[in-house]
């Protein structure tokens, strides 16, 4: 074989093998779980969303990037397993530190953006990632980072993030935000913060027994003046009608003595001494004899006794 043959015969391989390669590079595939966007000459043309077999120009004309759809996580701050030197601390507003371990989930929605507008798109993210937090935390005091304030700060820092990226515009939407742990950065501090959240708790609960109780007096008080006005009430009633009716009685009395002077004035004596003799000892003296006759009129007996035994009867019932 000539050298003319041998040149012809390489020439005629390279020629295959250049087709062969022009060929390969026409034609791509994207997966579900892909997407992906056309470069021309290393310009970005579309992006291509739809999975299947499409076709392109040959390289170098035309080369395609594919980017996953999946969302990403990005974790922020404190994880338990690191070294202390390298977790994340930042300052509360009322001048305190803590950690805190932020989980961003986020995924690329615009291909362009994500390989064109920024070199490092998910350096970006963390940077974003990072400024939201702190600035969130570094307005929030310490006692609402550590306990009911949590889901405040989370939705904070979810919309202050996703203003961020969406100014940025580097192809990436935030799909959410979770603000995992919140925790003091060692255990010395955790426990002096512990105890004076303790103290904190026994004051209030201190604070609400002292009002229960300041109730409960308050209410004993009002209900027992309620019950005084009322019986206040109740005798100022009976004593007017009582007054009344003495008044009534004494007028029907003046009219019966002005009419029967005699008769009412004999009628008054004796229901007076109705009144007061079932109740009175009597005592019946006769002077000119040795013996005192006593009569109990209330026992309806007389009983004679000797002036000694007189006098002995009078002291013992003294």
């Amino acid at each position: 074989m000539s050298v003319k043959q041998i040149y012809k015969w390489i020439g005629l391989g390279m020629t295959a093998v250049l087709l062969i390669f022009l060929f390969i590079t026409t034609w791509y595939t994207v997966d579900e779980s892909e997407q992906a966007v056309v470069l021309t000459f290393g310009e970005a043309e579309d992006g291509i969303t739809e999975p299947g077999l499409h076709f392109k120009m040959p390289w170098p004309i035309q080369e395609v990037k594919k980017m996953s759809k999946e969302t990403f996580s990005l974790d922020f701050g404190f994880n338990e397993g690191e070294d202390s030197e390298d977790k994340v601390t930042m300052i509360t507003g009322d001048d305190k530190i803590l950690q805190a371990d932020l989980v961003v989930q986020w995924k690329i929605t615009d291909p362009e953006g994500y390989l064109f507008a920024s070199e490092n798109p998910e350096q970006v993210l963390f940077n974003a990632t990072s400024s939201s937090l702190r600035g969130v935390i570094g307005s929030s005091e310490i006692d609402e980072a550590l306990t009911s304030g949590k889901a405040e700060i989370e939705n904070e820092v979810r919309e202050m993030l996703v203003s961020l990226i969406d100014s940025y515009d580097i192809g990436i939407s935030i799909i959410d935000v979770k603000l995992q742990e919140v925790d003091l950065p060692n255990k010395a501090v955790r426990k002096a913060f512990t105890k004076v959240t303790d103290a904190r708790e026994q004051k209030q609960s201190k604070v609400n027994e002292a009002e229960k109780y300041e109730n409960q007096k308050r209410e004993e008080a009002l209900g027992e003046k309620d019950a005084i006005i009322q019986r206040a009430e109740g005798d100022k009633v009976e004593r007017i009608q009582d007054a009344r009716g003495a008044v009534s009685r004494f007028n029907a009395l003046l009219v019966e003595y002005q009419n029967n002077k005699e008769i009412t004035r004999e009628r008054l004596v004796m229901e007076t001494l109705e009144e007061v003799l079932p109740s009175a000892n009597v005592y019946i003296m006769n002077d000119d004899g040795n013996t005192l006759k006593y009569l109990p009129l209330n026992q309806g007996n007389m009983q004679t006794l000797a002036p000694g035994q007189a006098s002995q009867k009078e002291d013992d019932e003294e």
